[in-house]
């Protein structure tokens, strides 16, 4: 059976995301709940990777991170022209209810 996605939110997304995807029930963390506030972005992702837990991130840093053959667990990267916070929103249910965690697993979507 499929592992359902688990997501974790770098500090430049919104706490509101992780509030509203809550509410849907899905499973999320941010990065001031996990303590790596002060954390570099190769530590971030490392948590991310540790916990199965794709990352959703406005931070091209991520990118760079994941080209260069850092392994991770899935990346999401929410482009900083999109603003609509209910959109992103609804566009991370629906990745949440197609996908698994097997199939996000080093893969990157672009919102």
């Amino acid at each position: 059976m499929p592992t359902p996605i688990s997501f974790h939110l770098d500090e430049n997304v919104t706490t509101i995301v992780a509030a509203a995807l809550r509410r849907r029930g899905i499973d999320v963390t941010t990065t001031a709940e996990a303590g790596l506030l002060a954390a570099s972005d190769a530590e971030q992702l490392a948590y991310a990777l540790l916990a199965k837990r794709v990352l959703i991130t406005r931070d091209d840093d991520f990118l760079v991170l994941a080209a260069s053959g850092t392994p991770h667990a899935g990346l999401i990267y929410w482009s900083p022209h999109h603003e609509r916070l209910g959109e992103v929103v609804n566009l991370l249910t629906l990745l949440w209810r197609l996908e698994s965690a097997e199939e996000m697993f080093a893969r990157i979507e672009f919102l």
